[in-house]
């Protein structure tokens, strides 16, 4: 009697486990069959990874898709998926995606692929997740690292991470190890690398200085602030007397007096920036005026053309020499890509020659006027205009 009890529990038990495992295998996704000899997973993950670095996350999402559609356990194409959704913000879908990526990785190498997603997905939502993403990338980089110690993908990605938190002292140990191991992301590195030295010895002092220092390419409403906050340009105006007297340069139209009288620009009410813009139109920087429009275009990318002007028309009323207006006119241009006769040639040349600012490509010799200028060299010439203003009050 015992014996058909325990056959009979046994046997219920096994039709349970095997009616819930039918219901597993019912739930599970099916894999479809590929319709074409390319249609497997690989080639469809492939393709993604090269729309993402295209920007084309969407169809970089339809190849993901089609290669979890024939596996649905294949952790790159979960993991792609997972990239692709924190492109498009949706990090909720992306976590979701790269936590299924990490589960279905078989070998070491899937295993730090997923924790490198888990390092990206926190660097796109470090606005979201505000204190926590740091902290977060670190773990991940941590059980990465564990795996595979000479992986370069995390000690790339901590590295933008603490770049990106302005923690340039740590980020550049991790792109000097990437240098090292010499397999991926070298180019990068080696250009993150670049950045934060040029940034350690522009050696911002404010927040909003480290900030812009990250920018490729600074506005109009970028100089504003790195001309109050760094140079702190209304600082020394205010105590440059001969700046007050109404001093006229031969190039330009307008007095210091008249552009304070200028109406404040019409675009800038609602701007974060608001402040350093209005400090600047009052001070009268040619270059960063408002428009005739009445607008300031605060968005607008400065040219490195621009810039130039914006500096010597600042050594021009710091130093009160009138003759550098036209220090440079009919001198022969020493670069290929700038004509004697362009009305930006004599602040280029001024800057130049004082050493603020070098030709861009220095193979070349191009000084690309036209170009943008980004953050770090922005800092930098600021750092020397300082320099340069110090000298002329020695």
């Amino acid at each position: 009697m015992n014996l058909k009890k325990g056959w009979t529990y046994e046997l219920l038990v096994g039709l349970m486990i095997l009616s819930i495992t039918g219901v597993l295998s019912a739930c599970a996704p099916k894999a479809r069959p590929p319709k074409a000899v390319l249609d497997t997973p690989e080639h469809h993950v492939s393709n993604g990874y090269k729309l993402l670095k295209l920007g084309k996350i969407d169809d970089a999402l339809r190849e993901f898709t089609l290669a979890k559609e024939l596996d649905p356990k294949s952790s790159g194409a979960n993991l792609g998926l997972g990239l692709a959704w924190g492109y498009k913000r949706e990090y909720e879908k992306g976590l979701k995606e790269i936590k299924l990526a990490r589960k279905y990785a078989k070998t070491k190498q899937e295993k730090v692929d997923s924790y490198l997603g888990f390092m990206r997905l926190y660097i796109m939502g470090k606005e979201r997740l505000h204190k926590e993403w740091l902290a977060r990338t670190e773990d991940a980089f941590g059980k990465a690292h564990v795996l595979l110690p000479d992986a370069p993908g995390p000690y790339y990605y901590m590295g933008i991470a603490y770049k990106d938190a302005y923690m340039f002292d740590k980020a550049i140990p991790l792109f000097r190890k990437v240098l090292e191991i010499n397999k991926q992301y070298v180019a990068e590195a080696d250009r993150e690398y670049g950045l934060i030295q040029k940034i350690q010895r522009a050696a911002p002092g404010t927040k909003i200085g480290k900030k812009i220092a990250l920018i490729d390419k600074i506005t109009r409403a970028d100089m504003a602030a790195l001309f109050i906050q760094e140079l702190k340009i209304d600082r020394i105006f205010a105590k440059n007397e001969k700046f007050d007297t109404g001093y006229k340069a031969p190039s330009r139209k307008f007095v210091a007096e008249r552009l304070v009288k200028t109406p404040p620009a019409l675009d800038i009410q609602d701007h974060v920036l608001k402040a350093d813009i209005e400090a600047v139109i009052r001070i009268g920087i040619n270059g960063l005026q408002p428009f005739p429009d009445h607008t300031f275009k605060p968005d607008k990318i400065v040219t490195r053309a621009e810039y130039a002007m914006m500096i010597q028309d600042i050594l021009i009323k710091i130093t009160a020499d009138e003759k550098l207006a036209t220090k440079f006119i009919g001198t022969p241009s020493p670069f290929p890509d700038l004509r004697s006769d362009l009305p930006y040639y004599n602040a280029v040349m001024v800057c130049t020659t004082r050493g603020i600012m070098e030709a861009n490509n220095l193979t070349t010799g191009e000084f690309d006027p036209l170009g943008p200028v980004s953050g770090a060299d922005a800092l930098l010439i600021i750092r020397k205009l300082r320099s340069e203003i110090e000298k002329s009050r020695i």
